[in-house]
C-alpha cells in the first residue's frame, strides 16, 4: 500500500470533513477534497475514488499527499494563503 493511501482519521477529523460534506454551504471544490480523504480513508482505491469523484488520479493523489503531509493536518492554507477548512 502507497504512503498517501494509508490515511487514517481521528473521529473528530472525520466527523469535520463529513460536516463540510453534509453542509450544503460549502464551496464544491471542498467537498470533493473532503470526499478524497474519507473514501482514502475508508480503504477505496484511486480507480474507485475517481469513478465515485469523477476527478482526475493526479488530482486525488495530489489531495492524498497534502492531507498526508502538511500542517496543520488537512488542507491548510492554498497557494494564494486561503484556509480551504478551519481548524
Amino acid at each position: 500500500m502507497h504512503e498517501r493511501t494509508n490515511i487514517r482519521l481521528s473521529a473528530s477529523e472525520r466527523r469535520e470533513l463529513e460536516a463540510v460534506v453534509a453542509n450544503r454551504n460549502s464551496p464544491q471544490k471542498h467537498v470533493w477534497r473532503a470526499e478524497i480523504v474519507l473514501l482514502t480513508a475508508d480503504g477505496c482505491g484511486t480507480a474507485e475514488i475517481m469513478q465515485m469523484t469523477g476527478k482526475a488520479k493526479t488530482v486525488i493523489w495530489r489531495w492524498q499527499e497534502r492531507f498526508q503531509h502538511e500542517v496543520p493536518r488537512g488542507f491548510g492554507a492554498t497557494r494564494r494563503g486561503h484556509r480551504a477548512f478551519r481548524r
